[in-house]
């Protein structure tokens, strides 16, 4: 990636939009399972005052740790990286889709590219002169 692009990703409203989205998420699963700023923060390794940009949604916290975060509060993470790939697909991110819980949509996802690449690998592996037999009476 040109640092070009670089920067015009680092700066764009769908980058602040998600850290937004995540600061959010992550602020009221923490508050939801009880644990203070301080807690949090020390348990991922982190300044307080980090994890208060981080929940603020502030443009310049990093990414990285918003998934560390997630993660470490069993949050799923497609709210983060949805939006992404529909950028990457020069589609308009629905903001609809950002309320809500992804698990469903996640494992969904998870299933198909699962299958997609067991159909393809199982189609690489088998030879070209085996065929299926038939049971008899069929």
């Amino acid at each position: 990636m040109s640092p070009d692009k670089a920067t015009a990703l680092a700066n764009s409203p769908l980058l602040n939009f998600v850290k937004e989205l995540s600061g959010s998420r992550i602020e009221q699963a923490r508050r939801r399972n009880g644990i203070t700023q301080a807690q949090f923060a020390r348990e991922i390794g982190i300044s307080r005052r980090w994890l208060q940009e981080i929940e603020s949604g502030n443009p310049s916290s990093r990414l990285d740790f918003h998934v560390v975060c997630a993660e470490h509060l069993q949050l799923t993470t497609g709210y983060i990286f949805l939006p992404f790939l529909f950028r990457g697909h020069q589609m308009e991110f629905p903001r609809e889709l950002t309320y809500g819980d992804y698990h469903d949509i996640e494992r969904e996802c998870i299933d198909l590219i699962a299958r997609r690449n067991l159909t393809r690998m199982k189609q690489k592996l088998t030879p070209r002169w085996w065929s299926p037999q038939l049971p008899e009476g069929a």
